[in-house]
């Protein structure tokens, strides 16, 4: 900031404009439930100390991989990296279940989940995974993505697809009360709860280093 106001005060209407934008998507990620408190507040620092590509102390590997956005919003970039290194677990996520599928014969929504909507059940499949109970009541960091609840004698089986630290306690002890009782399996869907900070380090060190990730595959797209 102080370079701006010492030197190129002609790019403080950019430098506004790049932390304007980024602190409304971190808004709106937060009040969505994209992103947590800490990831949000991350994300508007790195807006305040890099609103730019600083290109003149490190430059990418591939010169192609400088995008126009970084040039103007260089956290739009971070964003677009981190993004895609999240949706390169969520493959990660579906191979396992599959491989896990393979081995226990074990089907993926049974009982009262198999109601459950298409794109529930997508969104599920992508962000976690089959746990047994003992064990996440073992491990603090594995949130449940499903719970129960009974109406008129009948057990309702329902995915949870924004799992939150409030409530995981009771969540937890209602799956774990059901399975003991043998009202239903011992596997329940979970998710490590990774906070999106983990990727968005890696989409700043990625773009500082390697480039705009998006920039590459629309380009590779458009033949450029």
């Amino acid at each position: 900031m102080s370079e701006l106001l010492l030197f190129e005060q002609d790019q403080l209407i950019f430098y506004a404009l790049g932390v304007g934008v980024t602190v409304g998507l971190a808004f709106l990620l937060f009040y969505t439930g994209g992103f947590g408190g800490a990831d949000s507040k991350a994300f508007m620092c790195i807006a305040l100390s890099l609103p730019f590509a600083p290109l003149a102390l490190i430059k990418p590997v591939f010169s192609f991989a400088i995008s126009p956005t970084s040039q103007v919003i260089f956290p739009i970039t971070i964003f677009g990296n981190a993004v895609l290194f999240a949706a390169f677990s969520g493959v990660y996520m579906v191979l396992r279940n599959v491989v896990w599928h393979t081995k226990n014969k074990v089907p993926f929504f049974p009982g009262t989940l198999a109601n459950e909507g298409l794109g529930k059940k997508l969104l599920v499949m992508v962000t976690g995974y089959k746990m047994n109970i003992s064990k996440v009541k073992e491990k603090w960091h594995l949130f449940p993505l499903e719970d129960v609840e009974e109406r008129d004698g009948t057990l309702n089986r329902k995915l949870v697809v924004v799992p939150k630290d409030e409530g995981r306690t009771e969540i937890v002890q209602h799956l774990g009360d059901a399975a003991e009782t043998g009202k239903i399996d011992c596997y329940v869907w979970t998710t490590p709860g990774l906070p999106m900070l983990i990727f968005v380090t890696l989409g700043l060190i990625a773009a500082l280093t390697l480039g705009d990730f998006v920039w590459i595959i629309v380009r590779a797209l458009m033949g450029l």
